[in-house]
């Protein structure tokens, strides 16, 4: 069951600014990964569903998180139909976020009132997902679809628009600093925010880090 309201969810998405995206079978990594990036600052985290099994893994982490990471909202990725987003916010997501967007799985998250951010690529399908109760719409693949320049020609007909940027978004100045000053309210960043070689060699010091340096970045640049 989800642990905040939707509001508190939304909140720590926007007010933290980044969304880190991550998939590992081996539940112990996956604890170990929230766990790093919980003390880097961040307070909400996507758990891709990208794996056989990803829900048993998903329902252990959510009962760490609860335990280990109180203030973090823990939430689902790469939902694509609604049976499976049921799933998950049985097992505690508090918010779900998908490649494209599903009018039938908005409808089962706003039935619990949890938070469903889908995956856009058009002008067109933001304004639908926002007219099915998505305040929050994903660019995806953020990269392909325009990158800042889509953000900021979309922001100026949609000012009220919310946007998380995912895809070709990196941990460094240059990269956020141009996300942030085309308008977009937070990214989700995957691969580049957890280097392989400090997952295998469980350097999670490095994780905190990368986070603290990406959320300052984010800090400097936003636009509140």
């Amino acid at each position: 069951m989800a642990r905040f309201s939707k509001l508190q969810v939304l909140g720590a998405m926007l007010d933290t600014g980044m969304v880190p995206v991550f998939y590992n079978k081996d539940a112990e990594i996956a604890r170990r990964v929230v766990k790093a990036c919980y003390e880097g600052g961040v307070r909400a985290f996507e758990f891709t569903n990208r794996g056989d099994f990803a829900h048993e893994v998903f329902a252990v982490l959510s009962k760490y998180v609860a335990d280990e990471c109180p203030k973090m909202a823990l939430g689902i990725g790469s939902i694509i139909d609604a049976p499976t987003a049921a799933l998950y916010i049985q097992l505690g997501a508090n918010f779900v976020v998908g490649p494209s967007f599903n009018p039938e799985v908005a409808k089962v998250c706003n039935r619990r009132l949890i938070p469903y951010t889908p995956g856009c690529g058009t002008v067109s399908e933001i304004g639908f997902a926002q007219e099915a109760g998505c305040d929050l719409c994903k660019i995806f693949p953020a990269g392909s679809v325009g990158g800042p320049s889509f953000v900021s020609n979309l922001k100026a007909p949609m000012p009220w628009s919310l946007i998380m940027a995912t895809g070709a978004v990196e941990p460094n100045e240059a990269n956020l600093s141009a996300w942030f000053k085309a308008g977009v309210s937070c990214v989700g960043m995957g691969s580049k925010l957890f280097p392989k070689e400090a997952v295998d060699s469980g350097d999670w010091q490095a994780i905190s880090e990368l986070c603290r340096e990406a959320l300052a970045y984010i800090g400097k640049y936003r636009k509140l």
